[in-house]
């Protein structure tokens, strides 16, 4: 047992100085992470129209590239899939609203050049509510929406 703890503290003194020695050379540099700057304007709205308008996107075009899989009725309105996936070429973002929660801009997600345009995300929707995607591309943006049903128990209401 005293060999071990002996072999630990070798290696464990040993990866420090090694870590210690390549942050002295500059191979490693500690940097602070920085969490990207959020819409406060559009993620604190109370209506879908302030959202939109806080994203940039009063008037989003409807796009048949633009992809929102969400379920027709969700008998448990606190744990709702949705999924979005944009097929427009170079697209920057994707925003997900439901219209009738307190808070309608759900989720905001940013894609760097080339990357899919592809989320999924679980939702809480409060009642029967108009779930709409939002995608930006080329500086322009585009909506798809569909209407899901919350049941009270699964019982349809």
């Amino acid at each position: 047992m005293e060999m071990n703890v002996t072999r630990r503290t070798v290696l464990r003194a040993g990866s420090l100085g090694a870590l210690s020695a390549l942050i002295a050379t500059g191979v490693l540099k500690p940097t602070a992470a920085y969490a990207a700057e959020w819409n406060k304007a559009a993620f604190e709205a109370h209506d879908t129209a302030s959202a939109l308008k806080g994203l940039g996107a009063a008037a989003p075009a409807d796009h048949k590239d633009l992809i929102l899989k969400v379920p027709d009725i969700a008998e448990n309105g606190a744990v709702v899939p949705v999924d979005v996936v944009s097929n427009i070429p170079n697209t920057s973002s994707i925003a997900i609203l439901v219209d009738k929660n307190p808070s309608p801009l759900s989720a905001s997600f940013d894609f760097s050049n080339g990357a899919l345009a592809e989320v999924s995300a679980r939702l809480k929707l409060g009642q029967t509510s108009m779930v709409k995607a939002v995608a930006k591309a080329d500086g322009k943006f585009y909506t798809a929406q569909k209407e899901v049903k919350v049941t009270v128990g699964g019982c349809g209401g």
